[in-house]
């Protein structure tokens, strides 16, 4: 309790560690399920990594951070050996599904409204707490306008589709988290001063639009092999953007929200990005696994270069 007692830590912080400990929680209930579910082929392997997923998560603040990477280590073996499965789920009857959407309608889509309205709230007018805490809270009021809807929503299921959402996508749901904290390591390994070195022989010195060019094609192609824009940036603008446009006079806010969005557009062509191009695939059982991909590519060309245009435009 000294942590969240401390008058040092924000109450951002606090709030944060708190939805981590929520999920961790989650994430413990869905090992266990899974662990004593005899339906479930790998039902010890699939709650070993659920329970250790949720034990990192949940209380990795107070674990030493070698025994949090042993556990991680641990995590991914049954995960590399394809033993973590999906058990037993409760499918609901389809006359029941039928007849809830008649009764609930368009209003279905109030609870994810919610919580983008939430986070964006918490962005612009709560910035001290942060968006991530708004994207927890606006999942609060969701629930609660979701019991409103149905009496039929109670805590439990709640619970219980949570397990159910986390045992289908399986060990991709930790890709995102992974991808951000590679970000973060290429960055301190200096992976940035060794991209600007190979540029430096490309781009000749005070050629902005050239410089453009290659940052975001560098933001596309780096986003596609670590699936996270946000991770990318940090790299990106280190090695290219930094020294070969921003030095030159380019405007920093004009160039780093295009150069994202530069971003977006690998993320939209890469199956690093499991949130968006994997978990759809395997909620909606599409045979083709990159389906969601190759509706996305000529969209996301399209939008790479008028990005580009844009940024040399305004720059």
């Amino acid at each position: 309790m000294a942590y969240f007692t401390s008058p040092d830590i924000t109450l951002g912080a606090k709030l944060l560690e708190v939805i981590y400990i929520a999920m961790g929680l989650t994430a413990l209930y869905t090992g266990v399920k899974n662990a004593v579910d005899k339906d479930n082929p790998s039902r010890f392997g699939t709650g070993f990594f659920w329970c250790v997923l949720g034990i990192v998560l949940a209380f990795g603040r107070w674990i030493p951070s070698v025994i949090n990477g042993g556990l991680i280590i641990l995590m991914t073996i049954p995960a590399i050996l394809k033993k973590v499965k999906i058990g037993k789920s409760e499918v609901l009857p389809e006359e029941y599904m039928n007849q809830m959407s008649e009764k609930i309608g368009m209003k279905i889509f109030a609870p994810a409204l919610a919580i983008g309205i939430s986070a964006i709230i918490f962005a612009v007018f709560l910035p001290d707490l942060g968006a991530i805490v708004g994207v927890g809270a606006g999942i609060v009021v969701s629930m609660i306008i979701l019991m409103f809807l149905s009496r039929d929503n109670k805590p439990a299921v709640f619970l219980r589709d949570s397990e159910r959402l986390l045992s289908t996508v399986g060990p991709l749901s930790m890709l995102p988290m992974l991808l951000a904290s590679l970000g973060a390591i290429f960055t301190e390994a200096g992976v940035g001063q060794v991209i600007a070195g190979l540029v430096e022989r490309v781009v000749p010195k005070g050629n902005v639009n050239l410089g453009i060019v290659i940052f975001a094609i560098g933001m596309a192609l780096f986003t596609m092999i670590m699936g996270n824009a946000f991770a990318a940036i940090t790299v990106m603008t280190v090695g290219i953007g930094a020294p070969f446009v921003l030095s030159y006079g380019a405007d920093p806010a004009v160039i780093g929200m295009l150069a994202l969005t530069c971003g977006f557009c690998g993320t939209l062509c890469t199956p690093m990005a499991a949130n968006f191009n994997i978990v759809p695939v395997a909620m909606l059982d599409m045979k083709d696994r990159f389906g969601v991909i190759k509706n996305q590519l000529v969209p996301a060309a399209l939008i790479f270069i008028f990005q580009i245009v844009y940024m040399i435009l305004l720059k």
